[in-house]
């Protein structure tokens, strides 16, 4: 019999903590006069109240969490905390139905940057800055969750990384331990982030709400067009630069936060990562240079390609360029994109780095078995023995992603939806990406067009992705 008391108090701490949230974008909205201050007023305090009531009804004397309620943990939490966030969406301009408002919540929690809002650069400060205050408390959710939660849950490979044997009287401690820690270092990348965008040009605001949106690789704007509406080289490197720090490894920075100086390129993930955004730039390059149509100058190339390249890659969502209409080739390219995603304990999205990794170096050394009988291999990561344990968690996750991408591409289809909307937007919501491909839901599109029910489709599917089912 599972005991739900340490799951609900700890999910009463995280609505409270919500609630605080909300009285930001109040203050914001009240110093300008608005009146939806009310609205992040009313819900602060009913999230307050739900939250404070489980937490003190809920209490225990212990301070542990079994592998099976720390599961139930992750998935009841992020659920609830979408519910509660999207009542700001529901009650404040633009006033959206409870759907929408859900979508847009969910898509902020997890990160994915999916939006169903228009008209953007004539929103209220309070609602704007709260869809930026969403990406970056998920992104320190997805963190921790992922350099503290999952190694002991032991699913999906996960078990590499975890550093203490399944101590369960430790849990809780530890993972408030590393909260603290990772908080500290993301805070610090928001305020150089912040200070970056400020001095190349953008008003203290877009600089405030695209510096949480960046570090996140969660890629809210304040503007429709994105960062594009900027036209500006300096912001767009700030950019590439933040969102790749991002979507590496916090777990580097949290050893040399510690004073022990571990270079990137040592991890074997971070290398892995590398390769493939300077691949798929050069092939991008390779590929427009060669277009006869294209008189773009080679440096303007340059710049349109890695920006747009890098914000997928890091399944950050900025658009600076419709990319789909870059021809078949840049299409085929950036729908491989959405599903790989960066690093294992950053704020990215998608398969993750490490399992591309185990996935390749398992099939390359079951190659090498049907070729060498007699031969004895291992594969390895980071210098460790990668377990038929680990490697098995892996290939079923990866199975499991491809399955549940089919099946969400098979529900959206049911609605109507071209191939081209249903695939990638799959893609993107399980990746936790933003924009998919194609006119609807595209670089220049968005989700509001959809059907509810396929939005709440896109629901389950961001969540999915961001628990790593």
């Amino acid at each position: 019999m599972i005991d739900f008391r340490p799951i609900l108090q700890v999910a009463g701490i995280l609505l409270a903590t919500l609630a605080l949230a909300m009285f930001l974008p109040m203050i914001a909205d009240l110093i300008e006069g608005n009146d939806d201050w009310q609205v992040f007023l009313g819900a602060g305090f009913l999230t307050l109240f739900v939250g404070m009531a489980l937490f003190l009804t809920n209490r225990t004397g212990g301070s542990g969490l079994t592998v099976r309620q720390a599961f139930l943990l992750t998935t009841v939490a992020w659920v609830i905390l979408c519910a509660f966030a999207a009542l700001p969406f529901a009650f404040a301009d633009p006033g959206l139905d409870y759907v929408d408002a859900l979508f847009e919540a969910t898509a902020g929690l997890t990160t994915t940057g999916s939006t169903v809002m228009t008209e953007l650069q004539s929103r209220p400060t309070g609602i704007l800055l709260w869809r930026a205050l969403l990406q970056w408390m998920g992104g320190i959710g997805i963190i921790v969750t992922a350099v503290a939660v999952l190694p002991m849950l032991r699913i999906a490979g996960m078990q590499l990384f975890s550093t203490e044997s399944s101590d369960q009287e430790k849990m809780l401690p530890r993972t408030a331990r590393i909260a603290v820690v990772i908080t500290t270092i993301y805070a610090f990348f928001s305020v150089l982030c912040f200070l970056s965008y400020w001095v190349a040009g953008m008003s203290s605001f877009d600089a405030l709400t695209h510096a949480m949106t960046t570090v996140s690789t969660a890629g809210f704007s304040t503007h429709d067009s994105s960062l594009a509406v900027f036209n500006s080289t300096r912001i767009e490197i700030i950019a590439m630069v933040f969102m790749v720090s991002g979507a590496l490894p916090f777990v580097i920075y949290m050893q040399m936060a510690r004073g022990r100086f571990v270079p990137l390129w040592r991890d074997v993930q971070v290398r892995l990562f590398a390769a493939i955004v300077i691949g798929a730039i050069a092939l991008l390059m390779l590929q427009r240079v060669l277009a006869a149509h294209d008189t773009t100058s080679f440096w303007t190339l340059l710049r349109e390609v890695s920006f747009n390249v890098i914000a997928i890659a890091t399944s950050t969502g900025y658009v600076t360029e419709d990319f789909s209409s870059w021809g078949g080739f840049a299409t085929a390219l950036f729908f491989i994109l959405l599903f790989l995603g960066g690093c294992t304990g950053s704020t990215a999205g998608g398969i993750k780095m490490f399992r591309v990794h185990v996935l390749a170096a398992t099939i390359y050394m079951q190659l090498r078995r049907l070729t060498q009988r007699h031969g004895v291999f291992v594969a390895h990561y980071n210098n460790v023995q990668i377990s038929d344990h680990v490697a098995q968690s892996v290939t079923t996750f990866v199975v499991i992603f491809i399955a549940g991408f089919f099946l969400l591409t098979a529900g959206l289809a049911a609605h109507d939806l071209d191939f081209i909307t249903s695939a990638s937007g799959a893609a993107a919501a399980l990746g936790n990406i933003g924009p998919g491909l194609g006119p609807v839901i595209g670089p220049s599109g968005n989700y509001s067009s959809l059907p509810d029910t396929a939005k709440l489709l896109l629901c389950v599917g961001m969540l999915m992705g961001r628990l790593e089912f």
